[in-house]
């Protein structure tokens, strides 16, 4: 293999997919492709237009956008494009443009069938990409554009700006902009945001100072921009874009009473127009650290903030949150295997609860396992999956999804089994429900498969659906369980809150509410044998099971009330800096939502006592 080719191979090995090939396969890889350098702009595929070429990208970056010119994804170093008119589709759904001098590598069409025909696992993976991308690109195109450019500025702009004094270096500056990671710096007379606004400096005067060879020592006053444009909270991010198309500048600081609260950015506003799963999935790809997946993560969070200001659905926001957690995990699943070299045996990472469920919200934790295959040896491969586990799990905390307070994750060695182990286990669960039996039980069995070989995770949790199914006993623990998780309902239907201590005057609306909804739609799903997950979709199902329609729209009207307001809640609280939770104080609320809270809480409390009729929980 000459030089050339040999760089080539080596580009490939460190790529998804082509790391996962035989290594004699990859050797035949760079022979059966051409390289093409391409100007920026450049259009490389028109949607509705045949392809005959696989990309991958050497250097430079890609936007995919669809028929409607909405940008998708933008693909940059090692990533691939063109795939899916070589496996699923005849002709292109995306336009590809190159928004960087680009340097690809080139497969025909008859080079690539050869090669999938020998990896069948290839054609796997990019089937895989192109039925994610659909899929995300219908959800992105349900978010209606002008309700992002309505939304209100002190809704959107970045509270407490980065900031200085007059006499900061330019030096001094730069660094703050690295270690803050801003792209511009207020300069306030005396260096506090209640001081008096004199000018910006942002990242573009920088790279004009070095250009011209500017003393590093020079103070930013000489540099700044003194006319600085500024905006009202009140006004609505179609404004500021028209002001900054119309200036020509990228920044806008947000002035309050002649404070200044904020600051709103091109860019923030171009990622908001973009904040959809497929982007943050897409930015997470594109991560190589955990604090870079901070980040995205905390972008996450801001841009639900921003849809529950909005009106949004808590299906929507769950969906959203949830979505980005698991591309988190699943990168960091890459990066460590990277770090530790190919796992041993097969193995699935499984999320449970609420990412199980797909019903994370602003205040969820992680809670994670690794199904196993059953020719893993503790002794021969356990430090390798110790390894990874931890390095996952705290990866996830670094990034912003926090431990889980029970231990409930891969890296607790309890929670690594292999599939027979695991069968074995729910069994236990299952014919001896004890209440740590039972604890554990409910979490997993919302167990999700997210990496790896799904299928080991998928057969465990038939095989426990199918045997919980025919266990009365574990039906009767499950139903006692559910409904004493009493709401917070007194006589005459009057809301009952804490009296004293740290959640004085407030109210659980998660133990007594929406837990008790997933407990009774987990239990009906149980004893139907039905598979589903996420709670609406078990209510749902258990029309099949004997639930009546009454008693399925009803917790479907209460659980999605009890998410909007508990989200709501949560907001709120991250707003004011405070830690998100489920205490809710209902003296904040509307009357109307004090009424449709009662409303709940009833429709809870009548459905558990349907259940002290059908099971024999007095006896438990």
């Amino acid at each position: 293999m000459n030089v050339e080719l040999d760089e080539v191979r080596r580009f490939l090995a460190e790529h998804h997919p082509f790391h996962s090939l035989d290594p004699e396969i990859l050797d035949t890889v760079p022979g059966s492709m051409t390289m093409r350098y391409v100007r920026k702009g450049t259009t490389l595929i028109r949607a509705g237009e045949p392809n005959d070429y696989l990309y991958v990208v050497r250097s430079g970056a890609v936007d995919v956008m669809d028929a409607d010119d909405v940008l998708l994804d933008r693909r940059d170093t090692g990533r691939s494009f063109g795939y899916s008119t070589l496996v699923t589709e005849s002709t292109s759904k995306y336009t590809i443009v190159t928004v960087e001098d680009s340097l690809l590598l080139l497969m025909e069409r008859q080079a690539f069938a050869e090669l999938a025909a020998s990896s069948p696992e290839l054609v796997r993976y990019y089937s895989g990409l192109s039925a994610r991308i659909r899929a995300e690109a219908q959800q992105l195109h349900g978010e209606s554009f002008s309700d992002v450019l309505r939304t209100r500025l002190d809704n959107f702009a970045i509270p407490n700006p980065a900031h200085i004094a007059p006499e900061i270096t330019l030096q001094e500056s730069a660094r703050i902009m690295r270690d803050k990671n801003v792209s511009s710096l207020l300069v306030m007379d005396n260096g506090s945001l209640d001081g008096e606004l004199l000018g910006i400096i942002t990242d573009r005067d920088m790279r004009k100072a070095i250009a011209q060879a500017i003393d590093p020592a020079t103070p930013v006053s000489e540099l700044m921009t003194r006319e600085v444009h500024t905006a009202s909270p009140d006004q609505l991010v179609m404004e500021a874009m028209l002001v900054m198309a119309e200036l020509n500048i990228h920044h806008i600081p947000i002035v309050e009473r002649g404070r200044t609260t904020g600051i709103i950015a091109s860019a923030d506003v171009m990622r908001l127009l973009q904040a959809n799963p497929m982007y943050f999935a897409g930015d997470l790809e594109r991560k190589n650290s955990q604090e870079e997946m901070r980040e995205v993560y905390d972008d996450a969070q801001r841009v639900a903030l921003r849809f529950i200001e909005r009106g949004a659905s808590a299906d929507e926001i769950t969906s959203l949150l949830t979505v980005v957690a698991d591309s988190m995990a699943r990168r960091l699943l890459h990066l460590a295997e990277e770090k530790l070299g190919p796992p041993p045996v097969q193995y699935a990472f499984v999320v449970l609860g609420s990412q199980g469920r797909k019903e994370m919200g602003l205040a969820s934790d992680q809670d994670n396992a690794l199904v196993l295959s059953n020719e893993y040896d503790l002794i021969t491969h356990g430090e390798y999956f110790a390894q990874l586990s931890e390095y996952v799990c705290h990866g996830l905390d670094t990034a912003g999804q926090v431990l889980c307070p029970g231990e409930m994750m891969a890296s607790n060695p309890e929670w690594r089994m292999t599939a027979s182990q695991w069968a074995d286990t729910f069994h236990q669960w299952i014919t001896a429900p004890e209440p740590d039996a039972l604890l554990y039980a409910q979490t997993f069995f919302d167990m999700r498969p997210i990496h790896g070989d799904v299928q080991l995770a998928e057969s465990v949790h038939a095989q426990a659906v199918a045997t919980a199914q025919n266990s009365s006993r574990l039906h009767a623990h499950l139903a006692a369980l559910a409904a004493r998780r009493e709401p917070p309902l007194g006589f005459f239907r009057g809301l009952v809150v804490d009296r004293s201590g740290d959640y004085r005057n407030t109210l659980d609306v998660k133990k007594g509410g929406t837990a008790a909804i997933v407990q009774m739609a987990r239990l009906v799903s149980i004893t139907a044998g039905k598979d589903a997950l996420g709670t609406l979709q078990r209510l749902e199902r258990a029309k099949d099971a004997g639930l009546s329609a009454r008693s399925v729209s009803d917790l479907t009207d209460a659980f999605t009330f009890l998410n909007n307001i508990t989200l709501q809640h949560q907001a709120e609280q991250i707003r004011q800096g405070e830690k998100p939770d489920y205490h809710i104080a209902p003296g904040r609320l509307s009357k109307m939502d004090r009424e449709n809270l009662r409303d709940a809480f009833q429709i809870i409390k009548s459905m558990q006592n349907s259940l002290n009729l059908k099971y024999p929980i007095r006896s438990i």
